[in-house]
């Protein structure tokens, strides 16, 4: 990354998902799948689905400043999750799945406390995202990396991801990187 780049870190569901939208966003420089705000050091896959780690899936948004504002990065999350659902998105049960933003300074950590302000007042009180600076974050297994990209026609990916990454590409037309 450069020394432009900012990053945040966020959980609106299965990170397959999150992901997928956020490599198409202009003014992301990546995006990696990880776990984070658990108490297990280093988890795999099979120990976060247990739900007993405390770990989120989530992705690592590495973004320029310049480009796109976090003010911008958080109006897409809030679009392609659903904040009002506790320990879930869809059919992907568990706290695992949980909608929470994980901040890396105290200037994200304003921003963020607005957004989801703004958000919980649009939703009359019901968003359940929580806000934390990101602990234990660990990188997920490499076949989580780009896994929509790498298996479009996957069940899970054309019956979740894809309309999740359409809705992004309707609602954000102008932020869709060309490609």
């Amino acid at each position: 990354m450069t020394s432009s780049t900012e990053t945040i870190t966020l959980g609106g569901g299965c990170f397959w998902c999150t992901e997928a939208v956020y490599e198409r966003v202009k003014g992301v420089a990546s995006v990696e799948s990880g776990y984070s705000n658990g108490h297990v050091m280093n988890p795999s896959y099979e120990q976060v689905c247990t739900g007993t780690t405390g770990h989120n899936e989530v992705v690592r948004v590495h973004f320029d400043p310049l480009l796109i504002t976090l003010r911008e990065v958080l109006e897409i999350f809030f679009v392609i999750h659903d904040p009002t659902t506790l320990n879930r998105q869809g059919n992907d049960t568990g706290t695992q799945y949980r909608s929470g933003i994980y901040f890396h300074n105290a200037a994200q950590e304003a921003t963020a406390r607005d957004v989801l302000a703004e958000v919980n007042e649009l939703h009359k009180g019901r968003a359940v995202t929580e806000l934390l600076p990101e602990q234990n974050w660990s990188r997920a297994e490499d076949y989580h990396q780009h896994y929509f990209a790498n298996h479009p026609n996957q069940g899970y990916c054309a019956m979740v991801v894809a309309p999740k990454v359409e809705k992004f590409r309707k609602t954000f037309a102008a932020r869709v990187t060309p490609g």
